[in-house]
């Protein structure tokens, strides 16, 4: 029987491990024989990624898997340039010091792009660290104009291409809208797309994988990699529109129609409403999202605390149910700094307390995220995740 092992908990390193603690996301998928290979490569750039450089026996004694397994596993990383060898471990007693290796961080690089914010498209060069190289954004079009919206995406991927050094991993786009596993933008009413096939599109077009992710759920895979999210909670994107990404029990939900999170076109309340771009009036993403909040307070800055207190009641009312019935821990916000206040937070604090039951849900955490581009970086991790296993 073939080798195999749960691919486990990432471990803080001080040298590899640029942005926190990190987990992989749990599977419930078996692994079979004819898989196994692949699998025992993930676990061991896995255990790499997160731990830092280690010896073959260390290798070994973490993932479980036999030595000769896994040096034969390093010899084919490194031969692939994914893997490079670190040096010897330095040793104070008698005995042979440890050769080390380690992912070659900065060997490859991934190109992340982010469609959420209300007026530009940003993208990123970045290490398989995260770590940004270099910054590009394009003007977003109009919401109507789906084509030009294509281009615009297209265009920002190839200027980032050209810039790097390196050989590329791969391209990231976290997109509003719903999204099936092979990249299908099914529904986006911001970008004017529908049943747009934008990762084999755009990866015909750039001659690279290309992994598409629904912004909020790729901002959720960030948090929870390598940000403080708990195994059960909910990330909250407010940008010029408004998504979820949901984890439970350490798994991320997509929904049998890769519907889940999408609250931003849930109607709130019964008093009709701002009209949405989807057609109707009273949104959640009408009410709460970017260009709207800030152009109220712009037309009338001494009601600024009053307009947040209302966005977050709204936010407040939308999270209600889905926090009851998941039984959630965590609460997290993505958005501009300027909106999501100390009046914002109560306001979506103190409607929860109001419309769940009593008492049980008082030790719920809501904040703010601490990671900035959790977009970009999101798209990264899809990219990591897909083409080496690594999450």
């Amino acid at each position: 029987m073939p080798e195999s092992a749960p691919i486990p908990s990432g471990r803080p390193h001080s040298a590899a491990f640029w942005f926190g603690a990190s987990r992989a996301l749990r599977s419930r998928v078996k692994v079979l024989p004819e898989h196994a290979r692949g699998h025992n490569r993930a676990l061991v750039l896995e255990t790499l990624y997160h731990a830092g450089p280690m010896s073959r026996a260390d290798l070994a004694r973490a993932t479980g898997l036999t030595r000769v397994t896994v040096s034969e596993l390093v010899a084919e990383l490194i031969d692939d340039a994914i893997v490079r060898a670190t040096g010897m471990r330095e040793v104070t007693g008698p005995g042979k010091p440890a050769a080390l290796v380690d992912v070659d961080r900065g060997g490859h690089h991934i190109v992340g792009i982010d469609m959420f914010a209300s007026d530009v498209f940003s993208g990123a060069l970045l290490t398989l660290d995260g770590e940004v190289i270099v910054r590009d954004t394009v003007e977003r079009p109009a919401d109507d104009d789906g084509d030009a919206t294509l281009a615009a995406v297209l265009d920002l991927a190839k200027r980032l291409i050209a810039a790097s050094d390196r050989p590329l991993l791969g391209v990231g786009i976290g997109t509003q809208g719903l999204v099936d596993p092979d990249g299908t933008v099914l529904s986006s009413p911001n970008h004017g797309w529908h049943d747009l096939p934008l990762q084999r599109h755009a990866s015909a077009e750039l001659g690279l994988p290309v992994i598409v992710r629904n912004d909020a759920n790729a901002a959720a895979l960030a948090e929870y990699t390598f940000g403080s999210g708990s195994g059960d909670f909910v990330l909250i994107a407010i940008g010029r529109g408004v998504g979820a990404g949901i984890v439970s029990g350490g798994q991320l939900l997509t929904g049998s129609r890769f519907a889940a999170g999408e609250i931003g076109h849930v109607v709130i309340g019964t008093d009709s409403g701002p009209r949405c771009v989807c057609g109707r009036n009273g949104c959640l993403e009408a009410w709460v999202n970017v260009v709207r909040l800030t152009a109220a307070i712009a037309e009338a800055p001494e009601e600024r605390d009053r307009i947040l207190r209302d966005a977050g009641e709204r936010l407040g009312i939308a999270l209600a149910p889905i926090l009851a019935a998941l039984d959630l821990s965590d609460i997290v916000v993505s958005g501009p700094d300027e909106l999501l206040t100390d009046a914002f937070f109560q306001a979506v604090v103190d409607t929860l307390q109001a419309r769940t039951l009593e008492g049980v849900f008082d030790d719920v955490s809501v904040r703010r995220t601490a990671q900035t581009e959790i977009v970009l970086r999101g798209a990264a991790v899809a990219v990591l995740s897909d083409q080496l296993g690594i999450s």
